[in-house]
């Protein structure tokens, strides 16, 4: 989920520095942000103060809306309903033509050639709308656009015509998915389906390096590399999942398995070999170190970790998913604090998919700390049962109604034998008068 905010946001820094510097990088560091929004222009500067409703303190020009929709998505899941200034604020950033920029400074300028928007922050918005289930127009319509800007073979780039990629093709059937959109039947004008786009991305298991995971893209070469966000995005893309979902009864481990042709579940089901064989080692993953760190070994990733716990425990890899899910309740308190308002809605994620209490998630309150970072909710209701607690519930009715059933057999059986003695008795009554 997070390699093409990660993108973006070195892109960023990248345009900073280059602008204090006066040096010639910029192309550089757009060849290496592929879809990103720099890409097709700069947008304005940040805002001298956030506007009221918006979530996190930081600069919103590269991922408002993203870490908007994943703010208030959280909130549903547990269970507390947004600020009516935050969805407000939502529905503000929506264009015309039902897309979504990342973020758009003056929400009563109408959105022309130079607003840049993309499939990302269209698709994480129309999720949350989709969640609201009180705004089906402003849903229908970013639903429209991403049908619109679907490409010839399927999938969906990072912004309107850019080449597919498995992250934003994954992220886009989640949302057609959460809008109750057909997945497999939205076809390109090639007639591709975006399982189709998705399944192309997927390297095969007898691969050198990567078998049964996800490219983000293919390189210039047309080769698939290994990419563990890209991976999770596919699986859960794979089984037509969005990004809040539940878990599933676990079973055996993900194997990986070639077939021809290549279907979606089992391209996903690759996925999840892979991703178990990333976790194993040290139940987390890994991403690069940021360039120009002096320290060049890899720093452990939590987002993408909170992802794949949320991909295989949705999946039915809930087993392989308790080791991530232990560590990132050890460590990652620090990493949500910094990162804000979307790191809280990854681990809310995670916990929700697993059955995890968010309010006790290795000593933090997930769900008061994500509820700081923007105005106060509208309310807050009850909390969810953890996925143990609906089973115990379950178990517990079912042990009801079958103790209930048997009470009523036991009383059936009882008045029946009741209506044979009275009739007994009448029988025998009227012969005596006889």
């Amino acid at each position: 989920m997070t390699t093409v905010r990660r993108h973006v946001a070195r892109g960023a820094a990248a345009l900073a520095a280059a602008a204090v510097l006066c040096v010639t990088a910029v192309p550089a560091v757009a060849s290496a942000a592929p879809a990103s929004p720099a890409d097709e222009g700069v947008p304005a500067g940040p805002p001298a103060e956030l506007p009221d409703g918006m979530y996190g303190t930081t600069d919103p020009t590269y991922d408002g809306v993203w870490r908007q929709s994943l703010a208030m998505l959280a909130q549903r899941a547990v269970n507390v309903m947004p600020a009516d200034s935050a969805v407000n604020w939502l529905l503000g950033q929506q264009c015309d033509s039902g897309a979504f920029p990342a973020y758009r400074p003056d929400p009563t300028k109408p959105c022309d050639a130079t607003t840049v928007v993309d499939t990302n922050s269209t698709a994480a918005a129309v999720q949350i709308l989709a969640a609201l289930t009180t705004y089906p127009d402003a849903m229908n319509n970013g639903m429209s656009w991403l049908a619109s800007v679907q490409n010839k073979d399927g999938g969906w780039g990072y912004s309107a015509g850019a080449p597919s990629d498995a992250n934003s093709t994954g992220l886009v059937i989640g949302a057609l998915a959460a809008g109750g959109a057909p997945v497999d039947k939205r076809l390109s004008t090639q007639g591709r389906s975006p399982y189709q786009a998705l399944n192309s991305f997927a390297i095969p298991c007898d691969a050198q390096e990567g078998g049964g995971a996800f490219a983000y893209q293919p390189d210039k070469s047309g080769k698939l590399l290994p990419n563990a966000d890209a991976t999770a995005a596919g699986l859960l893309g794979g089984i037509g999942k969005r990004m809040v979902t539940t878990g599933v009864e676990p079973g055996p481990g993900p194997v990986c398995q070639d077939l021809h042709p290549l279907t979606p579940e089992r391209a996903a089901r690759n996925g999840a070999s892979y991703l178990v064989k990333a976790l194993a080692e040290t139940g987390h993953l890994d991403q690069p170190p940021m360039p120009g760190a002096a320290d060049s070994a890899p720093l452990p990733d939590h987002g993408n970790t909170a992802d794949a716990v949320v991909a295989l425990t949705t999946a039915g890899y809930g087993k392989q998913a308790v080791a991530p899910m232990k560590w990132l309740e050890k460590n990652s308190a620090a990493w949500a604090k910094e990162n804000g308002p979307a790191a809280y809605a990854q681990l809310i994620f995670a916990a929700h998919t697993t059955g995890t209490d968010p309010r006790k998630f290795g000593g933090t309150d997930l769900v008061k700390a994500l509820n700081a970072t923007g105005p106060a909710p509208k309310w807050i209701g009850p909390k969810p049962l953890t996925t143990a607690e609906q089973q115990k519930v379950l178990a517990e009715q079912k042990a009801e109604k079958h103790s209930m059933s048997g009470n009523l057999w036991t009383m059936g059986i009882g008045a029946f034998f009741a209506l044979v003695v009275c009739a007994l008795f009448v029988v025998r009554a009227k012969r005596r008068r006889a």
